[in-house]
């Protein structure tokens, strides 16, 4: 029978396995993205796999300061997020649009548009 501390050490040893390469798919994602939300979403999940990692880390090593740790970063990454979901619907509501290769560009109003003019 495993000691109660070898085990926890060995379901660490995994965790971190896992984590790591969900990491790195999670990277690869944030990267290509094909769009500005797939991204947003991507690093806001990069922000869930590192309070992973530290909580495994905090465990392993019996250090409960990572706990707060992981706490702050939470906290800081559901803001992030907030501000771009944010900043991502006030660049739809200004009228940008996706080109086919997947950027945002301004719309340029039509010839006889006075709309935009001062006058």
């Amino acid at each position: 029978m495993m000691a109660p501390f070898a085990l926890v050490s060995a379901a660490a040893v995994v965790t971190l396995a896992i984590l790591g390469i969900a990491f790195v798919l999670t990277a690869y994602r944030v990267i290509t993205g094909p769009t500005l939300p797939d991204r947003i979403l991507a690093l806001d999940t990069l922000t869930g796999i590192a309070i992973g990692f530290i909580a495994v880390i905090a465990v392993k090593t019996r250090f409960a300061l990572y706990i707060d740790i992981a706490i702050a970063l939470s906290l800081v990454g559901f803001l992030a997020t907030v501000a771009f979901a944010r900043f991502v619907l006030s660049r739809r509501a200004t009228g940008a649009r996706p080109s086919p290769a997947g950027e945002e560009q301004a719309v340029t109003p039509a010839p006889g548009d006075t709309a935009g003019k001062a006058g």
